[in-house]
This record gives structure tokens, sequence and C-alpha cells, in this order.
């Protein structure tokens, strides 16, 4: 008994194949969603950003007020931040004309200097010690700016660098299995891989996202934002249904 009260458990799930699956769904579904919402409607980037920040907050608030990990909700609010980061980079990149490369250095400033506060804070930002509000905060905060990131990386990539959709997808997936070739055939840092690949599957995400709903004279499938956004939270849900998932452990 005295060994289980020692194991504490994490707000977020065990890194596993299943993760890396929801996640890559979740990011193109955060793409297309954004779109759908500030391109489809018209509402526009800025207004967009507004609507999926306010749920941003919304889901990282009862995220923070939970006891236990609970999948849909860690699931909700992770879709939460890649929506809020499509529309805020877009809107920083375009509305703002800051453009992709500066609006891509800026974001890796933020998502560093998030890095180096939280490790200085918590001694740590391992995904395994997730398991206290002020904890959750910093991964949240930390999520979302690698969320924003990962928007601007995959249109500079697609559209700045002349890669197109598939070109960028292309790039993008070589980046992440260097990774897991990474995780399985050295001794990096765990920590810094999760990170890695998390940074790296959101332009991933974003590409794949555009490769969905662009016209296909712009090298897309024209498919609807909103029947792409359905199927893909749909998939998201038989994964989560299907695929039990438990919470990280930290000894």
């Amino acid at each position: 008994m005295k060994e289980v009260s020692a194991i504490k458990l994490s707000k977020v799930p065990e890194v596993t194949l299943v993760f890396w699956i929801i996640k890559i769904a979740a990011t193109t579904l955060g793409e297309t969603g954004g779109d759908a919402v500030s391109m489809s409607m018209n509402l526009g980037y800025l207004f967009g950003t507004a609507i999926f920040a306010v749920l941003f907050f919304i889901a990282v608030v009862a995220q923070t007020k939970a006891e236990n990990f609970h999948p849909f909700l860690y699931w909700t609010t992770i879709i939460a931040t890649t929506t809020v980061g499509t529309t805020l980079a877009d809107f920083t990149d375009r509305s703002l004309g800051i453009g992709y490369a500066a609006g891509s250095s800026l974001l890796l400033c933020l998502l560093v200097a998030s890095l180096s506060i939280w490790y200085r804070s918590m001694g740590t930002v391992s995904v395994s010690a997730i398991n206290s509000p002020k904890a959750e905060i910093f991964y949240w905060v930390t999520i979302m700016f690698s969320q924003t990131l990962g928007t601007a990386l995959g249109d500079w990539t697609a559209d700045t660098a002349g890669l197109g959709y598939v070109g960028g997808a292309s790039i993008f997936s070589g980046l992440l299995t260097l990774i897991v070739a990474a995780y399985f055939w050295t001794k990096i840092s765990r920590t810094i891989l999760f990170w890695s690949a998390f940074i790296i599957t959101r332009p991933l995400g974003a590409t794949l996202g555009d490769f969905l709903d662009k016209p296909l004279s712009s090298g897309g499938l024209a498919l609807s934002r909103y029947s792409a956004s359905a199927a893909l939270l749909v998939f998201i849900v038989i994964c989560i249904l299907h695929f039990k998932q438990r919470a990280g452990k930290q000894n």
C-alpha cells in the first residue's frame, strides 16, 4: 500500500502511439476548424481568435480544477489550444502584416521563454510532473505557444518556402521520423524529444489541414472545412472511446 500511495498521477495521459495519433488529428482539426470560423463563416481572424480564446480559457479552468485525468476534457483543451493557435497565428502573420518568418521567430522566443520560466520555477518541464495547478498553467501556456508557432511554421513552409501542402507535410513527417529514431536509438533526454515531437506535430497538422480544405488550384483537395472538421472530430472521439488512455505516473 505504501508503494502505491507513493505514485502520483499526472493530469495528462501516458505518452503512447495513440497519444500521438490523436494529437496529429487534433492539430489537423485545429487548422480546419479555425479556418471554418475565420474564413468560411467570414468572422475574421481577430473575432475568431476571441471566440477560441474564451473556449480555451474555459477548458483550461475546467482542466485545472479537475482532480483526476479525464480524456475528453484533456483533448477538448488540446483542440482549444490548436484552434486559437490557428486564428492567432493567421491574425499575427496576415492581418498585422508581420509575415510568417518574423511571426515564427517571435513565437519561438515566447515558447522558449515559457519553457525556461517553467523550468526555473518548477525544476522540470517533464509532462510526468503535471500534477499541480501551477504546473498545469505552465503546461497549457507552453502548449498554446507551441500550437501557434506550429501554425506559422506550417504556413511558412507551404506558402513562403514554396513547398506546398504535401511538401510541407513531408518535411515535418520526416522530422518527426528522426525524433522517433532518436527516441529508440539515442540517449537524448526524453523530455526534449517529447517537446520536439509535440511542436513538430502542429505544423504537420497545419499542412494536412490546409491540404484537405484549400482549393485545387492551390494544391489542396477542396473539401468542405465543416465536413473535414466533423470527420476529424468523429475520428478523435472514436480513438478516445476505443483506446482507453491512462494518466501518466510520476514516481
